[in-house]
């Protein structure tokens, strides 16, 4: 019987030992499982570890680094930061998850290394950073991929998830089916590129839509442009993406306001407008010297909107 008992034993022993592997795991991916996510702010919380370790390599984190990160819920990305970088500035809108975040944090070596900014990232003022790595709530990803860019100084770049269909408009190029106003207004100001396809099951609790790693680096300097009126005109082009931009601005609506706008510009210059001028020839006779007329906005790439953009401001009509 003693051959038996030994067998049994270590069979439990093997036992108690994954118990307590997987109890380590469950452990280190979730710190709050007592914690009921808001799905009204989006908290779909990552727990893959390895999905999380990718996006940390991704990065290629500097000890000296300063880490922006947006919406870390339970910290499972936040602590595999502050083991690479010199601080994180972590800006959580939950105070549940932030009260988490500091419980998780607190007894660590890097309680001084963490930052927490509590509140809406989107109005809150961002101090300096040198990237953003972060899983955010996929409602604000509009506002805060312009929010980033249009930050000063500029950052070296983000490793950022988001729902699968907004990464692929990020990264879109002409002629593509998800090719639209975002591509054009993130791909003049920073080199977009798609890491990594994250299925739903990665996240607690799971969202309803895939998801996918974009990696942003800022275009650094700057294109020096005027920003608004770079979006003005994208924005007028993509409002019928499929028609020719000769038959979009000479929409009674465009092409009323951008009348008024250029009689603004005129008198700000002290200049005479002819009461004569045809205003919709004027706006067509541009675009056929850009050789745009019949061109859709779904096939210009970023030289034909900024040539167009040229062509139209030096004719004394602008979009903001």
């Amino acid at each position: 019987m003693a051959p038996i008992r030994k067998k049994k034993d270590k069979l439990q022993q093997l036992s108690a030992k994954n118990v307590k592997k997987k109890s380590i795991i469950k452990e280190s991916v979730s710190q709050a499982s007592n914690v009921r996510f808001n799905k009204d702010f989006g908290q779909h919380i990552l727990k893959n570890p390895l999905v999380i370790t990718s996006m940390v390599e991704k990065a290629a984190l500097r000890p000296t680094d300063v880490v922006l990160e947006i919406g870390p819920g339970t910290g499972n990305l936040t602590m595999k930061l502050l083991e690479k970088c010199k601080q994180v500035v972590a800006c959580e809108v939950d105070p549940r998850l932030v009260a988490e975040l500091r419980k998780r944090v607190q007894p660590t070596a890097y309680s001084q290394n963490l930052n927490i900014i509590v509140g809406d990232v989107i109005k809150a003022e961002l101090p300096f950073f040198d990237l953003c790595v972060a899983n955010i709530p996929y409602q604000i990803s509009s506002p805060l991929i312009f929010k980033l860019l249009l930050h000063r100084p500029l950052f070296r770049c983000a490793i950022i998830m988001f729902q699968r269909e907004f990464a692929l408009r990020l990264v879109a190029k002409p002629g593509e089916k998800h090719y639209c106003r975002l591509s054009v207004n993130t791909q003049i100001l920073a080199k977009v590129d798609h890491i990594m396809k994250i299925g739903k099951n990665n996240f607690k609790p799971p969202p309803k839509v895939d998801s996918s790693v974009v990696r942003i680096e800022p275009i650094n300097p700057p294109p020096k442009i005027d920003y608004n009126q770079w979006d003005g005109l994208v924005r007028i082009c993509f409002s019928r993406k499929l028609k020719m931009l000769r038959a979009i601005f000479k929409g009674n609506k465009i092409a009323d306001m951008l009348e008024k706008n250029y009689k603004t510009y005129c008198a700000t210059q002290n200049k005479t407008v002819d009461d004569s001028l045809n205003f919709k020839q004027y706006i067509e006779d541009i675009l056929v010297e850009c050789k745009l007329a019949d061109k859709r906005a779904r096939t210009l790439d970023l030289d034909d909107f900024l040539n167009l953009l040229l062509a139209f401001n030096s004719k004394g009509i602008y979009f903001a």
